[in-house]
């Protein structure tokens, strides 16, 4: 079938129309919250950004959700995912007004860090609860076009909120009390996106287990985690792809932290360590995260068509080449049109890996396990990411310019594509049969 022939049948389902309003709904407040977060955080002009303070940063609000993750993905498995939808975002909602509120005291210690923190996981959880939902309203052989069009529009959704978020601030101030209201903005999008919800039937997106309830004490919880765990092993394709992609992002980790620097602290200054203007360095780094989004909306277009010519993994290999080549000849000058550019290409590479790797995980493992790998999936996401904000904070100096970081992570991305090309092709016969071939 064309690429419009399976666009046009994604798109006639209802079930799937109504959980992709609930995405993209979602994820607009997420681009407003975390507007508002980085306004305050990073490009607030009392507080200076080293590359330390970032990765701290980072740290702190993704490496813990990665230690409760695991017995998030069970539950996942367990309850109801449409009820996880629709209780999710009113549980995002009232924290989020609560960060609000403590924006408006002018509070940056512990309260305001956990209660961030507390938003963002349980946005990773809803995260994972969507692509583990998807397959139920997706027919299997569609699945690349599925997430093609879910992740991709939900991160078009996220950049869209964040320009909200702009808006919002230029009308109602740049002080503590504006980026309140920005947050507030935030919260009546997860409103909306709960009441969305609401429209599906609460059996529709699984799981298909029956009969079994979410209270287990730690030990059955942890025996059903490496019970997950042994299920992707012994499904060597979706493993290695996971493989691949958290490699991936170690490497999109460092550059999106050496970014965050430039445009804090460097291209602001006309390309010095000095700031010049702190809400200049936000507006090129909106310019970026806008060029990345289209990036998403591009490997949206191509992935579908390129998959189905190339086969997943060469289409992934493909990309991880083409990411090594781009960070030498666009990052090198380092000049903002340049990275501007950079941003876009990396952002197919980004979108385009994480369509095809969702595609193969959720054709190669079985409904039963998809909450608790889907979870874990997220997990490597967040600790590779954590560990490249680490790695920047000792590698990576305030400015964010640095031409070795840049060669590393070239090398980086040549060698995940050559590895991940040769253990690909090696276990090309033995890999299982994806566990279910039936339409959902």
């Amino acid at each position: 079938m064309s690429f419009a022939g399976d666009l046009s049948t994604v798109l006639r389902s209802s079930r799937f129309r109504r959980l992709f309003a609930v995405r993209l709904s979602s994820q607009t407040g997420d681009g407003v919250f975390q507007l508002a977060l980085a306004s305050y955080v990073l490009f607030s002009p009392e507080r200076q950004a080293t590359a330390g303070r970032t990765a701290a940063l980072f740290a702190t609000l993704l490496l813990p959700y990665s230690l409760v993750g695991p017995f998030a993905g069970v539950f996942i498995d367990r309850w109801r995912r449409q009820r996880i939808l629709l209780v999710a975002n009113l549980i995002r909602a009232a924290m989020v007004v609560c960060v609000a509120l403590l924006i408006v005291g002018g509070s940056t210690g512990k309260v305001f860090f956990v209660v961030t923190l507390a938003v963002l996981s349980v946005n990773r959880f809803f995260l994972a609860a969507l692509s583990a939902a998807l397959p139920h309203v997706v027919p299997y052989e569609l699945l690349v076009m599925g997430n093609s069009l879910t992740t991709s529009s939900g991160t078009l959704a996220a950049v869209a909120g964040g320009a909200i978020g702009l808006g919002v601030r230029s009308v109602a101030g740049q002080d503590n009390a504006g980026i309140a209201i920005v947050m507030f903005t935030g919260a009546t999008f997860y409103l909306a996106s709960s009441l969305c919800a609401t429209s599906m039937d609460s059996r529709l997106l699984g799981p298909d287990r029956e009969g079994v309830g979410p209270r287990q004490g730690v030990r059955d919880v942890l025996r059903d985690i490496t019970a997950g765990a042994r299920h992707v092993w012994a499904h060597r394709r979706a493993g290695h792809a996971l493989i691949a992609i958290t490699a991936h992002r170690f490497f999109y980790g460092i550059s999106t932290i050496s970014t965050v620097l430039l445009y804090r602290n460097y291209f602001p200054g006309g390309g010095t360590d000095t700031l010049v203007n702190g809400d200049t360095g936000l507006a090129g780094l909106a310019a970026v995260l806008l060029a990345s989004g289209i990036g998403y909306l591009a490997a949206a277009l191509i992935t579908p068509v390129a998959t189905r010519r190339l086969g997943e993994e060469r289409w992934i290999v493909g990309l991880f080449g083409a990411a090594a080549v781009i960070e030498i000849v666009l990052g090198v000058p380092y000049r903002n049109l340049a990275f501007i550019g950079a941003a876009f290409f990396l952002g197919i590479v980004a979108q385009g890996s994480k369509i095809t790797v969702d595609a193969v995980v959720q054709e190669s493992i079985d409904d039963a396990y998809r909450g608790r790998v889907f979870s874990f999936y997220d997990i490597l996401f967040n600790v590779s990411f954590v560990s490249a904000a680490a790695f920047g904070a000792l590698t990576l100096p305030s400015s964010g310019k640095s031409y070795a970081v840049l060669v590393f992570i070239a090398v980086g991305y040549a060698v995940t594509a050559s590895v991940y090309a040769w253990r690909t092709v090696r276990l090309a016969q033995t890999d299982p049969v994806p566990a279910e071939e039936a339409p959902a």
